[in-house]
């Protein structure tokens, strides 16, 4: 995408779209995405914009901080320093210090497009910058590359590249990173730090295959999950889950890994920070993912369904539906520009009791264009509503949205 650089961000300027393969990326948020190396430039400085919602992950995905809104500048923007792991030496005063353990990590940004696209934009492009410690007296600019509407692809690869990648993580990144039991694993399999990974070729073999079985596990586990916590409504037949398993997002639970739990959400999404999982009325989001209709049945692309939500939507600012790809876990790609509807779509109509009915299917019904979003002939899908500054009804589950019903 161009971002070679740690003071290179990329930005949704006109949003994400579906050309872009990111595991279920949305269309109602301005995203800033930065990489980080702090092996290659030392201590970086992030002076954050004001009203920002972001984290930090690192090499291995793990939750290292929270920036903006739910980090410690509580959306005032400030001054972050990012340190290696191996810093030594005094820390300067009048930054919010960030301590990963690995050098290469990934800062998250979203911005809310409330009150519109255009001046999210320029607020990131005006005040967000990014530059060595070093160089703090003179700092250079920051550059910001442009990747709406960009084809790329970051899903991760099933098959024997994916070791590949896994071998360049541990060959660029402190060994204690990970602990020796996950170093073991690695080892078992001919990755080891500072040793080449030559794997034979009945090797590669069996490691082609493991990443198919892997990849195919992942998918069992997401779209039918059997593990406690998954479906928000358990009391009843619902098919509406979280991605969060008993909103947990260390996926540890009594001492243990929840293993399946962690392949649930990260087979579905980039980063992870405990401020997802955490509701909080009139702020932020809170999601809601569908992968069968009401009857317990795949979606099937070239049917027509339909979503019925209760008048008095509970948000204090909007909800969104969106579309996705069950192969890449991307928007699904369509005729229409982006997969999503919502309540600030142009054309969405209310019933007459203020509910609403969102419609599923390749071609739209009639006189309900403005409440539609397309799907594929011979493709399935699934769904995620996102709610947008979730109220009490939402959060205590006493307004719940209905289950997507096949038409026909």
């Amino acid at each position: 995408m161009g971002a070679d650089a740690s003071s290179k961000f990329t930005i949704t300027e006109q949003l994400l779209q579906p050309e872009s393969l990111y595991l279920t990326g949305n269309t109602s948020t301005l995203y800033a995405l930065g990489y980080m190396d702090l092996k290659k430039e030392g201590p970086l400085v992030i002076e954050l914009p004001p009203g920002m919602l972001g984290f930090v992950d690192d090499a291995w995905f793990r939750f290292v901080e929270n920036l903006g809104v739910i980090g410690p500048d509580k959306g005032k923007g400030g001054k972050y320093l990012m340190l290696p792991p191996d810093h030594q030496g005094a820390v300067p005063e009048g930054y919010f210090i960030v301590r990963p353990d690995t050098y290469s990590n990934l800062v998250f940004l979203r911005a809310s497009i409330k009150d519109g696209l255009a001046p999210a934009v320029e607020n990131i492009k005006s005040k967000l910058r990014v530059y060595p410690l070093a160089k703090a007296d003179n700092p250079p600019a920051t550059e910001f590359v442009n990747f709406s509407g960009k084809s790329y692809n970051t899903v991760a690869p099933n098959d024997f590249s994916f070791f590949e990648g896994l071998n360049q993580v541990v060959q660029e990144e402190p060994i204690d990173a990970i602990g020796p039991e996950a170093r073991g694993l690695l080892a078992a399999i001919g990755i080891v730090k500072g040793q080449p990974f030559k794997p034979d070729a009945r090797m590669k073999k069996l490691l082609n295959e493991a990443a198919t079985i892997g990849n195919a596990t992942a998918r069992a586990i997401t779209y039918d999950p059997r593990i406690g916590g998954v479906y928000i409504y358990p009391d009843t037949d619902s098919a509406w889950t979280t991605a969060y398993a008993d909103k947990n997002t260390s996926f540890e639970s009594n001492g243990a890994m929840g293993l399946d739990a962690r392949v649930l959400f990260y087979f579905n999404a980039t980063g992870v920070t405990p401020a997802m999982a955490a509701t909080t009325a009139g702020q932020g989001s809170d999601y809601a993912l569908a992968y069968v209709d009401a009857d317990k049945k795949p979606f099937d692309g070239s049917k027509t369904y339909k979503l019925h939500l209760p008048k008095d939507v509970p948000v204090n600012d909007f909800w969104a539906v969106t579309l996705y790809d069950t192969q890449t876990r991307s928007m699904l790609q369509t005729g229409q520009k982006f997969p999503t509807v919502g309540s600030q779509s142009e054309g969405m109509t209310k019933n007459a009791d203020g509910s609403y009915d969102v419609y599923f299917a390749p071609e739209a019904p009639k006189s309900k264009e403005g409440n539609w979003v397309q799907t594929v002939p011979g493709k399935s899908w699934f769904t995620i509503l996102r709610m947008y500054g979730p109220l009490e009804p939402w959060i205590n589950k006493t307004w719940r949205p209905g289950e997507i019903e096949l038409v026909n």
